[in-house]
């Protein structure tokens, strides 16, 4: 991180508690760990936003075609659906 501000943070007693853990269980500080389940969280809603977008622009009927075309090679051993 190049700059950072400083922010009041406030969790409930128990929740801390398991950050502290966890953090320590971790070898990391309670701060790197925060800023680290943040920047998962972001990281999980804007993948989230570029597949919805991407779906929106998807053409089914191209995707079912090439599911149903004929041809290519036979499933191996292991391509089954379980």
């Amino acid at each position: 991180m190049n700059k950072s501000n400083a922010y009041a943070l406030r969790l409930p007693q128990s929740l801390k508690n398991e950050v502290v853990r966890i953090a320590n269980a971790d070898r990391t500080s309670v701060n790197q760990f925060i800023a680290i389940a943040v920047a998962e969280k972001i990281a999980a809603l804007e993948t989230e936003s570029y597949f919805e977008k991407r779906a929106k622009n998807a053409d089914m009927d191209a995707f079912y075609k090439i599911l149903t075309r004929k041809g290519g090679q036979k499933p191996e051993s292991g391509d089954e659906i379980l």
